[in-house]
């Protein structure tokens, strides 16, 4: 008896339902990273609208999900995050509860009224959406499932699964999971944001959720080297094609030697503060910490690296005593500690330009004049900081 009808009308081996399974998760990730991420959140980049509404579809039909709701929870992430407003913070609910949760989360959010309203501006709002998407939410599941069974025939039962599975889990679990509390940090952004990993194996480039969250209106994620953004290849390539413009990118500092300080430094160290920030912990704040522990020996306590490089708003009180006890042992640390603090107040106060520039002009006066010779290069440094002709950011 033939049975191949069993096995869908692709009919297809082993090794093809497998490859069939990875093509649609991957087509649900980039729908994620590409359309609902970049292009519809954060409008760093603009997608072809053929390209948009092809996203718009395959999501619907994966997830039920709609533009709108997804765009809102996620920008109430970033203007939230690690608050009791966020709306799937590990820091709030617990890791252990957003990787297996995390679906509920956004469930319940996605719900509320005020956060569609507020958050949830500029997204499609067309015949198709309100006629279709909206109001037939579970018709594109019913439709993908009709399709797959077509397709793959009893095989389709487990690509199905796989499908539905591709946003609770990877995106929903781990992104909004892990991605807060595992990895490495490239940049000390005010929030927990980790990069799982430097290589977007699974999830399109999500994995660099760190360097998101200190450029977030980048188009692409990774930063270093070593780092690889699939999101970013697939941009490329529809860039080519002429379906995709790249709106912004993350800066990259312009050094000008010999430059005045005026208000386009100040303008260039703002929009740089990542970097910034970064290269005053690595060129200042490590040596004088590796300088010190050399005298002092085990005085200045355990994990004060830790404590130094450390975002001040992510500790919490205890660590914060810990970090005190240890710059009291040590006048050059508590220097360097101090004057990072007081350069942050550039982009964390609502000074006006002009004092914005005078207390520029006032810490690199100061800096110089520390008797600190790397706090005294990075100064020099920081003098030369400049806009370049055409920003990306």
């Amino acid at each position: 008896m033939n049975l191949d009808f069993l096995y869908g009308y692709l009919n297809l081996s082993f090794w093809g339902y497998v490859l069939a399974s990875l093509i649609m998760m991957q087509i649900s990730i980039f729908g994620v990273t590409v359309y609902l991420h970049r292009d519809a959140a954060h409008r760093s980049v603009d997608l072809h609208p053929a390209i948009r509404h092809f996203f718009r579809l395959w999501i619907w039909m994966t997830s039920s999900m709609l533009t709108k709701e997804w765009v809102a929870v996620h920008r109430k992430h970033h203007a939230k995050c690690e608050t009791a407003e966020d709306p799937h913070s590990p820091v709030i609910y617990g890791l252990k509860k957003v990787l297996l949760e995390g679906a509920e989360l956004y469930a319940v959010e996605r719900r509320k009224t005020e956060t569609l309203e507020k958050y949830g501006r500029g997204c499609p709002d067309d015949w198709v959406e309100r006629n279709v998407y909206s109001k037939y939410r579970n018709a594109g599941i019913i439709s993908m499932a009709l399709i797959d069974i077509f397709l793959f025939g009893v095989p389709s039962i487990i690509i199905f699964a796989v499908q539905m599975l591709t946003f609770p889990v990877l995106a929903a679990g781990v992104i909004n999971g892990l991605g807060h509390a595992v990895g490495y940090r490239n940049f000390e952004c005010p929030d927990a944001a980790t990069n799982v990993m430097p290589f977007g194996l699974l999830i399109g480039g999500e994995e660099l959720h760190n360097n998101h969250h200190a450029f977030p209106s980048s188009a692409k994620f990774s930063i270093q080297p070593w780092e690889f953004d699939p999101g970013w290849a697939m941009i490329s390539f529809f860039k080519f094609f002429g379906l995709a413009k790249v709106q912004r990118t993350a800066p990259k500092p312009v050094k000008v030697a010999g430059k005045h300080v005026d208000l386009e430094t100040v303008r260039a160290v703002i929009v740089n503060r990542m970097h910034v920030i970064r290269d005053y912990t690595r060129t200042v704040m490590l040596p004088v910490l590796r300088h010190e522990v050399s005298v002092a020996g085990h005085k200045l306590g355990e994990g004060v690296r830790h404590l130094l490089v450390r975002e001040s708003s992510l500790l919490d009180e205890k660590a914060k005593s810990r970090l005190a006890k240890s710059l009291e042992q040590s006048k050059a640390l508590h220097t360097v500690h101090e004057f990072r603090t007081k350069l942050q107040l550039l982009w964390n106060s609502n000074m006006s330009n002009d004092n914005l520039l005078l207390h520029l002009k006032e810490w690199i006066a100061q800096a110089e004049a520390s008797g600190i010779k790397s706090l005294q290069d990075f100064a020099a440094t920081l003098r030369s900081y400049s806009m370049p002709a055409m920003a990306t950011a």
